[in-house]
């Protein structure tokens, strides 16, 4: 039975982050739909149960260049998200350690050495140089 699911999803593209998403997306307009009165509900199962037909036509998609774009779109477009919350955690996570400034000239975030006393910061990015206490 293993080698036949492998010989059927060959050539195919396979879940990916896109897919997913639209899944648990689905899961919960279909969970959520529970919850609503009657129109609504109508239009939140149909939506979630398209969303299920969907995710399952990207996994078992062959037009595997076509897929990878969608799905490199969609990472694109979740790291604009995601990337300022990690970007925050980050700083949280070595507060104790490194003093963060923002450059005056095209605001990258900067990360020196806490207890150094004034020091001049220099920006890599744009070579703006700047004296703080760190």
């Amino acid at each position: 039975m293993k080698e036949k699911m492998y010989k059927f999803m060959s050539g195919r593209n396979g879940p990916n982050a896109f897919s997913r998403f639209l899944s648990i997306l689905s899961l919960i307009a279909i969970i959520a739909s529970l919850f609503l009165d009657n129109i609504a509900r109508q239009i939140l199962f149909w939506f979630g149960f398209l969303l299920i037909i969907y995710s399952n036509y990207i996994v078992f998609s062959k037009n595997i260049a076509k897929r990878s774009m969608e799905n490199q779109d969609f990472l694109r477009l979740r790291n604009k998200f995601t990337g300022k919350f990690s970007k925050m955690k980050m700083i949280f996570k070595q507060r104790k350690e490194y003093k963060f400034f923002k450059c005056e000239n095209c605001k990258t975030t900067l990360r020196v050495p806490k207890g150094k006393g004034k020091i001049k910061v220099h920006c890599k990015k744009c070579g703006h140089d700047m004296i703080k206490k760190s």
